[in-house]
């Protein structure tokens, strides 16, 4: 009897200790998500390259790279809904969207991976760029948000009060965000649910529309008279600002507050979990006075020098601090490159290198992203996975590594890649991936076939859409190991992959999941 009780009593202090070192080494995560970054805008990825970007050419060197990552979405929105909540975007009742005005797009009841991690014992923070959606405050709750005449005026939005919906309602312990991209109102941060500056004016006070050696590019178009517009790359929609927010200051204060928070979270036991979306390489392309210049490539060059910055500084803060060994920092873009072919032509650079289209588009170049991942504790230096991986996966693979199960109704389509993580480089973790377009146009890969739901690029390449012909296909099927540039349409030769893949397509469509519930 005594001996069993002193067995008992030992597997408990066994146990114990075993819970108490796991928990001791929980690593750190410092998740980077750039924006509108392409696969060949990082040096690694591209022999052609017009700018060098050693530090995130390090994360890969001395991590895992992915050749076949991709976003869970051609545009923003989309991609950041699918990164945190693991479920793909066009799921998600359609609303109407205006800038950083739009409602909040995640459910207040789902669980998103600042939630996942907090059931973990992480401390959480979101520091960047939401475009996710917030409830606004209104001045007049009799009247709507804005109206079609405030559009490049003053809104009937409350800056004053509360902002609700945002991260810290979602699985964040804190945040500083700005609404949406840098060139759409507002220009504002807000610090947990509270505007920083509330002293609201329009951009056009404090930015001149036009610079006296302005010319005009093909991107004119998103712009208006009463925008501003410097050159290409360099523009920005009027509308609310708040009176201290200056564009060139937007992504430095994000690293600042990013760096911050990692040095306060150095202080406590618990580990945590720093989701950072920055503002750039998305318009506009304005660096810091320090980067101005540095590059032979312009405007672009010089901001994606300024991302590379920020990986550095990131790093060299978590070793100062002690943290490096046992953090894990991922690297990514939330879709591809805004590049068309002008650039390709007038730059010689492929922001998009190896893939058809940008962004927004069905083509993979709307998708396919930069992915490499470091973990010192991990052993993963030099080490390549060439198999099909979402950023919609990384909430399943959080859950496995802070051992726990996802629950029936989250991450419906997240596939975990954890064990490639631990080594398995050649297993393959999702045996299909869905995407989709800036124009909500579906595209299904399984395999080396990829099928798209539509004609033409579905994004932002012309044609977008085309019209169906008689005895032409209506849609596109391409063969992904022979034809990455996505060339030879072989729908009419190949009816029963097509019919296959569609059928797959609508299969999960209809289920609402992807991933065995």
């Amino acid at each position: 009897m005594n001996y069993k009780i002193l067995l008992a009593a030992t597997m408990c202090r066994m146990l114990s200790s075993s819970s108490i070192l796991y928990a001791e080494n929980k690593p750190n995560i410092v998740f980077i998500l750039a924006d509108d970054m392409g696969f060949g805008d990082v040096s690694f990825n591209n022999p052609y390259a017009r700018v060098k970007t050693p530090a995130i050419d390090a994360l890969a060197s001395q991590g895992m790279s992915f050749t076949d990552a991709h976003s869970g979405g051609a545009l923003s929105g989309p991609s950041r809904y699918g990164l945190l909540t693991g479920r793909y975007h066009f799921r998600v009742t359609p609303v109407k969207e205006f800038w950083g005005y739009l409602p909040p797009k995640i459910e207040s009841e789902r669980r998103t991976i600042g939630t996942l991690m907090q059931d973990a014992g992480y401390t959480t923070a979101c520091i960047g760029k939401w475009h996710l959606g917030l409830n606004w405050g209104l001045k007049d709750k009799n009247k709507s948000q804005i109206s079609e005449n405030q559009k490049l005026s003053y809104t009937n939005t409350d800056f004053s009060v509360p902002v609700k919906g945002g991260p810290v309602d979602l699985g964040f312990d804190y945040s500083f965000i700005l609404p949406a991209s840098l060139d759409m109102p507002p220009y504002t941060f807000v610090r947990n649910r509270d505007v920083v500056d509330k002293d609201i004016i329009l951009t056009a006070d404090a930015y001149p529309n036009e610079l006296e050696q302005t010319v005009f590019a093909w991107d004119r178009i998103h712009t208006n008279e009463k925008d501003i517009y410097w050159e290409r790359g360099v523009w920005w929609r009027n509308g609310e600002m708040s009176r201290s927010f200056r564009m060139e200051r937007c992504l430095p204060d994000i690293v600042e507050e990013g760096l911050s928070f990692i040095e306060r979270a150095a202080k406590n036991k618990q580990p945590f979990f720093l989701y950072m979306p920055l503002t750039g390489p998305h318009t506009p392309w304005i660096a810091s006075s320090e980067f101005k210049g540095k590059t032979e490539f312009g405007a672009y060059g010089d901001f994606i020098l300024q991302i590379d910055n920020v990986v550095e500084r990131v790093k060299k803060q978590l070793k100062s601090l002690g943290l490096f060994e046992n953090t894990i920092i991922v690297f990514t873009a939330d879709n591809g490159a805004a590049w068309q072919e002008e650039d390709i032509q007038q730059y010689a650079h492929q922001a998009n290198y190896s893939r058809r289209g940008q962004k927004g588009d069905a083509y993979d170049g709307g998708h396919h992203v930069p992915l490499f991942i470091q973990w010192p504790g991990q052993k993963l230096e030099g080490k390549t996975y060439r198999h099909t991986v979402s950023l919609v996966d990384f909430f399943a693979t959080f859950a496995d590594l802070t051992h726990q199960s996802l629950k029936e109704k989250e991450a419906e389509d997240s596939f975990s890649f954890y064990s490639v993580l631990q080594g398995d480089i050649n297993r393959v973790t999702r045996e299909d991936i869905i995407y989709i377009s800036g124009s909500n146009k579906l595209a299904i890969k399984k395999g080396n076939w990829k099928y798209i739901d539509c004609l033409g690029s579905g994004g932002f390449t012309a044609p977008s859409r085309l019209e169906i012909v008689k005895n032409g296909p209506d849609g596109q099927l391409y063969n992904m190991q022979t034809d990455s540039l996505e060339k030879c349409n072989l729908f009419l030769s190949q009816q029963k992959k097509v019919n296959e893949l569609k059928a797959l397509l609508e299969k999960q469509f209809r289920q609402g999941h992807s991933r065995q519930l």
